[in-house]
């Protein structure tokens, strides 16, 4: 039976890869494919556990499991140049909704962990300075694949670089500079698991990339012609 749900879940990760490779734009298939390698990789998973709690930030993280709960009218009344108004804008002009997230459970340290990234995901957005668009997720996943030894962020640029490769050659230029760019700023940055963000909203961006190494953040990347 355990075979067998294996080699659906593999099957179900294989087509969101090949759907997402088409479409980007389809971010449940992130979901999916997160889904099914957190199932068959549990070794990968550990390793990602042990590498957070060797931090002090992030073994406070995994002990005590604090979950973020946001609400942007709140956070959009904030100063400007604040990290929850920036992250409140960020979220609003791309039509996001926190509450459209996954909601996942967090009765252990490896369920936390994934629950957290999840979580946390548009606030690193938001302290990296990288967009949205293909090449900015690109830059934010090789930000991940730096701090952390997950599979996921890989798989991601793998796909990027695939559905350039097939659909999107004049992208090539921007999503190869992001990837590199990602790579370097996770590399020099503090780690970011575990931060508690909430704590942090009134204070100046600037100084919350300061205080985590994020210098510089980010460039927005010009649009491929």
């Amino acid at each position: 039976m355990n075979k067998l749900k294996n080699r659906l879940m593999a099957a179900r990760a294989a087509w969101s890869f090949i759907d997402l490779m088409r479409h980007p734009e389809h971010l449940d298939r992130v979901f999916e494919m997160a889904d099914a390698m957190s199932a068959q990789k549990r070794d990968v998973l550990q390793a990602m556990r042990d590498k957070f709690a060797m931090d002090p930030r992030g073994a406070a993280a995994l002990r005590e499991k604090h979950r973020l709960v946001v609400s942007l009218a709140e956070l959009r009344k904030l100063p400007e140049g604040t990290l929850g108004r920036t992250y409140a804008e960020h979220m609003i002009g791309n039509g996001l909704d926190p509450s459209a997230l996954p909601t996942l459970k967090a009765d252990d340290e490896i369920a936390y962990m994934r629950a957290h990234l999840y979580e946390t995901h548009d606030v690193w957005h938001a302290v990296t300075g990288w967009n949205t668009d293909v090449a900015g997720e690109l830059g934010l996943q090789a930000f991940y694949a730096a701090q952390t030894p997950g599979g996921l962020p890989l798989a991601l640029i793998a796909v990027g670089f695939l559905n350039a490769a097939f659909f999107a050659p004049g992208d090539r230029e921007r999503r190869f500079q992001a990837v590199v760019d990602g790579w370097q700023m996770g590399q020099r940055a503090e780690p970011l698991f575990g931060v508690r963000w909430d704590d942090l909203w009134e204070r100046p961006i600037d100084e919350v990339r300061a205080l985590f190494g994020v210098k510089p953040y980010a460039p927005t990347l010009s649009a491929a012609a």
